[in-house]
């Protein structure tokens, strides 16, 4: 496949409030590039992204986009002022006879185009977002948290589009499976540091610990000599009168070398204190039924939940996974059928629409208010785990300045605002802890402490999730809710779940039909052209092959990030050089496709 230089970023620089984000950033977006942007919550990445949709300017540097070529943005709250209903807005970019595209995404990503903007949620926006880039199918596009709010069903969808398209696309996401099935290259923002690896996400871990232990020898080293010196310098007092400046003032460089150094940001510091063991059996349901009209959410459904158990609930959007949940927790009553719970139970629940926390309150109030508890947040201390602990303090543990404390909770990010309730919920003890798509907005560092921890917790979990490397990481048992009433159990997490479930009516008769076309495909014969279409025919393969050589050699040159600065005559010609091979590739593969049409009859 043809690449072509999308975008070139040389020198990029960008400070807010005094602290740099980026400095001297060089960056260039390939041609058919599939490219996974991580980076801890917080290390710049949706602020890279908008520089490069131009939608932020940087304080110094250029970013080249060659004619003809355009970048699409999603952003995680994106603007809909001026439009009634998502739709319109999801169609405001497109020609009338282009309608349709918005209307296959809407089947895939599951949002309704006639929803008034006024009444629709955010997730139902950022649905509606998605589906307008992926309709405009721009050259570029720029991927933020696109999984979230998707239930696995969309997620698939999504994963499916992305894999076929030709557009180049940079993609930030939690979602390992999903970053794992699609990027072949990484970018990875560190401390305002961004370095790129020409290979996906799934060597990503191993290639940050590489460089994370090559930086702690070379600060061990460092520290080893600072204390060679410093002894030296100590021990030359009293064994020479004139001391060696020079070696001094080397002394005294390493220092400011090492407190130069950019600390590596610290890890939150989770834990979960169990109750007292509640008693063997947590929850028994038994003929549970329930519905709402004509959807039913279970019909005779059985579930035997013991101590130390991990249950998952899995299933699309608005199937009812929520429910179950409550019914099982006494929080709603089913309509047939008995919930038995057990002993001594002490629940603790994370809810994936954040109502435990007041958007008006500061992040203090909000950790120090328990109406559950009678406490009213007039105090500086927070009672963690039984044991009074400082505001502050306890913020810091979960990567929160000092200078948050008394911001309101709607300032924060999605990642902050779920770093938050988990501060919330770890404060209290509990033998049942109930999840409810605590995924969302999380870093994958942040991920990989939370799945630590759920792992040595001495309590049960109930867990909802449509992340299913997550579920994978830490599900004993999966209920598959498949809609009109029936939920599975299966033991294991998601992929043991399709394992033992096996595929279902829809994959099968999909992969038939692939199989089929890939058989029609092979056994096409050149029959129905003339004998210059079919020489013609014969000699596109060549010369399509000729000019991805020609675009390869020309896109090696434009790699060089300074010859913009340096040559720029040169970077113009061979820029222009590029658009035109690209229009006469896409004319040929054109020519090409049509003939073999034409050749299959």
């Amino acid at each position: 496949m043809a690449r072509i230089p999308l975008l070139q970023m040389s020198g990029i620089a960008l400070t807010f409030g005094g602290d740099p984000v980026f400095s001297d950033l060089d960056l260039v977006v390939q041609p058919g590039d599939r490219v996974a942007l991580v980076g801890r919550n917080g290390s710049g990445k949706s602020t890279l992204m908008k520089v490069m949709a131009g939608l932020v300017e940087a304080d110094s540097g250029t970013i080249v986009l060659p004619p003809g070529r355009s970048v699409g943005y999603m952003e995680q709250e994106p603007s809909m002022a001026g439009f009634a209903t998502l739709g319109e807005f999801a169609c405001s970019e497109l020609e009338p006879g282009e309608l349709y595209k918005v209307e296959r995404a809407g089947e895939g990503l599951k949002f309704d185009p006639d929803r008034s903007i006024e009444t629709a949620s955010g997730g139902e926006r950022r649905r509606a977002a998605l589906a307008k880039l992926m309709a405009e199918s721009p050259d570029l596009m720029l991927l933020d948290e696109p999984t979230n709010h998707l239930d696995i069903e969309a997620i698939g969808w999504l994963e499916r589009e992305l894999k076929s398209t030709r557009a180049a696309f940079v993609l930030i996401s939690h979602d390992r499976a999903f970053l794992r099935a699609l990027t072949r290259a990484t970018l990875w923002i560190d401390r305002g540091q961004v370095r790129r690896q020409e290979k996906g996400f799934e060597a990503f871990e191993v290639w940050r610990d590489t460089v994370w232990e090559e930086e702690d020898m070379q600060r061990h080293k460092l520290n080893r000599l600072i204390k060679s010196e410093a002894r030296w310098a100590v021990e030359g007092i009293s064994a020479r009168r004139k001391r060696n400046m020079g070696r001094v003032r080397a002394l005294r460089d390493l220092r400011e070398q090492r407190s130069g150094q950019i600390k590596r940001q610290g890890t939150a510091d989770f834990a979960l204190d169990t109750s007292p063991k509640s008693g063997r059996k947590v929850i028994e349901a038994i003929g549970l039924t329930k519905g709402y009209g004509d959807k039913q959410i279970v019909v005779d459904f059985d579930l035997k939940v013991l101590r130390g158990d991990r249950v998952a609930f899995v299933g699309p959007n608005g199937v009812g996974k929520t429910t179950l949940l409550k019914m099982l927790l006494g929080l709603e009553e089913p309509d047939a059928g008995i919930v038995k719970q057990g002993t001594k139970l002490e629940i603790a629940m994370f809810d994936q629409a954040r109502d435990q926390l007041n958007p008006d309150l500061s992040l203090w109030d909000n950790l120090t208010t328990d109406p559950e508890m009678g406490v009213s947040g007039k105090s500086d201390q927070v009672m963690v785990r039984g044991m009074p602990k400082h505001v502050v303090g306890y913020l810091k543990d979960f990567l929160f300045d000092e200078s948050q404390a008394r911001a309101p909770v709607r300032s924060l990010s999605g990642g902050e605002k779920a770093r938050l309730l988990l501060a919330k919920l770890m404060a209290r003890q509990s033998n049942l802890l109930v999840l409810d798509e605590p995924t969302n907005d999380l870093d994958i560092e942040t991920l990989d402490l939370l799945q630590e921890l759920l792992d040595s917790y001495d309590g049960t979990v109930l867990l909802v999730s449509h992340d299913r490397d997550f579920l994978d990481r830490v599900a004993t048992t999966t209920i598959a809710m498949e809609g009109d009433g029936r939920a599975t159990a299966y033991a294991g997490g998601w992929s043991d779940y399709l394992f033992q479930r096996g595929p279902t009516d829809a994959e099968k008769a999909a992969k038939s039909k692939a199989s089929k076309g890939k058989v029609k495909q092979e056994a096409k014969v050149v029959s129905g052209l003339s004998f210059t279409e079919k020489h013609r025919l014969e000699s596109l393969p060549g010369e399509i092959k000729r000019l991805e050589q020609e675009i390869a050699k020309l896109e090696g040159l434009m790699a060089d990030p300074e010859l913009f600065t340096r040559q720029p005559v040169k970077f113009k010609k061979a820029n222009e050089a590029l658009v035109q091979r690209q229009q006469k590739l896409a004319a040929s593969e054109e020519e090409w496709l049509e003939l073999e049409d034409k050749a299959g009859g």
